[in-house]
């Protein structure tokens, strides 16, 4: 069985809900006003069946008040079913609809000219030719037009096959995309909760799969699912769907919302953008406010222009929209409308080209935003990393950047990887250029340490990684590739280095750590018995202890090493005579006071040299 969605544009008044009923049986106006007043003022459904095919109507509201409800079901449209009345012909909203429509580049449609029993043949005839030519240059030309009676049923058959042929002559929507599934409706149904309505726009999913709900950044389980009026375990790509949620209620969501796949799609304020003027369209100037429709979400947005200061009306360049109140879901090769901010009329459209763009610096070229506009997928995902520099990207990362579905993703990456032009680490990737910067950037941060530090070891590794913002599942894999770098568990250094201080230095160190025993100084008290200072003292301090010469108790308490072996033939030689030691034996032991014996105690218990029972210490060292 076949999905494809179609949906109706026109006037106000022009009878699409009454087409609509005629050809499905189902009336799509569900709201008690919209009966009332005989017009849609929300987006309405509906189901139009075949042996081989099923065809999702979405029927839109045509006053120009209600376009942005138009919008938000003519994101997942597949056919345009563009509905002109015979005694009125073409206007304004007839007009703007197709102008969006056109914008979301839908490929493909025809026009049904309505209430044709109202009208002579020849008037008929004179507006048949006056949609030609309104079409004209629009994907639309050269499309069926079919004049129709909703209420004599002239022609529904005709038009009912018409819209059979062109529905299975498209090629089928791809389902292996990531899933993702802007939401038209929330409600809820006594006996099973919420429930949201949507068109499936990418993807699949199944009953009791987990999904994510954004911007809300809320997750939750699919409890049950129908599609057309039916029970469903899994839907696709180009079907309408109701998805019972669990845990989550009505007051959580609201249209505009978005299902997806976990951990894929993060939402965003800036969006790097190409963007089309309608002809009849005033000037736009960088830095006007919009009204952004995506998918089912509205947004206020500030239009930033590169490389100008007004966009004129039929020209195109690339911008960046800055959303205000709520951040949207989008990838790359989505397509979007903007409406003039005051008064609002539709003014512009065009593509995604960087849901999630980095900071570009002043006189930055504009080569990644061509890339993401012409390139092809694997230019697209190389660019994009590249952009990324230090922190690569994740794999999950990127399916739910590009609008492509996963096994392409793969093939790209794969390709990509074998060029030596993205270098993999588990499921991160980094772009060479990437690579290069982070191994200079390591290179630099370890020479200036070492200049700094000439008395330690190397820089901490932890800390090391937070300053290259690099995930820590893959950082030791990374400095791996870096061969001028040595590592250990918790120590990053530049290879050949060595900690070097003068003998003279360790010695006058190590003499006052003898003389002073079990009462030993404090770093502070140690850097002016030896006259230096504090931080070169606490430095020595560490390379003795990594040389063995002294012992480190904690941060501001060693021991030499001559001292503590001392200690321990004491320890052995108490516990060979008694089989357990207080703090005040111990203390008496070394002859020094509680201030030194405690955290000595606790270095013995922390090394498993001796083991604390209540009140008393064994050995466990034999």
């Amino acid at each position: 069985m076949r999905y494809v969605i179609l949906g109706t544009a026109g006037h106000i008044d022009h009878g699409k809900s009454w087409l609509v009923q005629a050809l499905t049986g189902i009336n799509p106006d569900r709201l008690k006003e919209e009966k009332e007043r005989g017009i849609t003022i929300d987006l309405g459904f509906a189901d139009l069946e075949y042996e081989d095919l099923v065809i999702g109507v979405v029927d839109v509201p045509g006053h120009e008040r209600l376009v942005k409800n138009m919008l938000a079901g003519a994101g997942g449209i597949d056919i345009v079913l563009l509905v002109i009345a015979a005694d009125e012909g073409i206007m304004p909203q007839s007009r703007e609809h197709l102008h969006i429509c056109n914008l979301l580049r839908i490929k493909t449609g025809l026009v049904a000219i309505t209430k044709a029993d109202l009208v002579e043949p020849e008037w008929l005839e004179l507006v048949e030719e006056e949609v030609r030519q309104f079409v004209a240059g629009t994907f639309l030309e050269g499309a069926e037009v079919v004049p129709v009676s909703a209420k004599s049923g002239f022609n529904l058959d005709v038009l009912k096959q018409k819209i059979h042929d062109l529905a299975m002559g498209m090629e089928p929507k791809p389902t292996k995309g990531i899933f993702r599934l802007p939401v038209d409706r929330v409600f809820t149904l006594r006996g099973f909760g919420t429930v949201v309505t949507g068109t499936a726009v990418s993807g699949s999913v199944g009953v009791e799969e987990v999904v994510e709900i954004l911007p809300r950044n809320l997750r939750t389980k699919i409890r049950g699912l129908q599609s057309h009026g039916k029970a469903v375990t899994n839907i696709h790509a180009g079907q309408r769907a109701a998805l019972n949620l669990q845990g989550v209620e009505k007051e959580d969501l609201r249209r505009g919302d978005t299902l997806v796949a976990p951990d894929r799609f993060t939402p965003t304020w800036a969006i790097d953008a190409k963007l089309e003027l309608l002809a009849a369209a005033p000037i736009l100037k960088s830095r006007d406010l919009v009204h952004f429709h995506l998918g089912t979400a509205e947004s206020v947005a500030r239009v930033i222009l590169y490389d100008a200061e007004e966009l004129r009306p039929g020209e195109s360049l690339y911008c960046q929209f800055r959303l205000k109140g709520m951040p949207v879901v989008a990838q790359s090769g989505d397509r979007y409308i903007v409406r003039r901010f005051s008064p609002v009329e539709t003014i512009g459209g065009g593509e995604v080209l960087d849901p999630s763009p980095h900071r570009r610096r002043k006189k930055e070229g504009l080569l990644d935003l061509e890339v993401f506009e012409k390139g092809e997928l694997a230019e697209k995902i190389a660019m994009k990393v590249r952009k990324a520099r230090l922190g690569g990207m994740d794999r999950k990362a990127i399916e739910g950047w590009v609008k492509a579905e996963v096994p392409a993703i793969g093939e790209a990456l794969n390709r990509l990887t074998q060029k030596g032009v993205l270098l993999r680490f588990e499921e991160l990737f980094l772009h060479r250029d990437g690579f290069a910067a982070f191994k200079d950037e390591v290179l630099r941060r370890l020479q200036d340490f070492h200049r700094r530090n000439p008395l330690r070891a190397g820089i901490p590794k932890e800390e090391l990684r937070a300053r290259l913002r690099v995930p820590s599942r893959v950082f030791s894999q990374l400095l791996q590739a870096v061969q001028e770098v040595e590592q250990s568990k918790e120590i990053v250094s530049l290879k050949g280095f060595a900690a070097a201080a003068s003998e003279e230095e360790k010695a006058r160190v190590v003499k006052v750590l003898d003389e002073k025993g079990y009462q030993p100084p404090s770093v502070e008290e140690l850097s002016k018995e030896v006259g230096m200072g504090v931080k070169q003292t606490s430095d020595l301090l560490k390379l003795l202890s990594r040389e063995g010469s002294a012992v480190r108790i904690n941060d501001s308490m060693y021991l030499g090493k001559k001292v503590y072996d001392r200690m321990l033939q004491a320890l052995k030689a108490h516990f060979g005579s008694k089989g357990e030691m207080t703090v005040s034996e111990f203390r008496d032991i070394l002859g020094t006071s509680r201030k030194y014996a405690l955290p000595i105690l606790e270095y013995l218990d922390s090394n498993k040299i001796t083991l604390r029972v209540g009140d008393v210490r064994k050995l466990l060292l034999k």
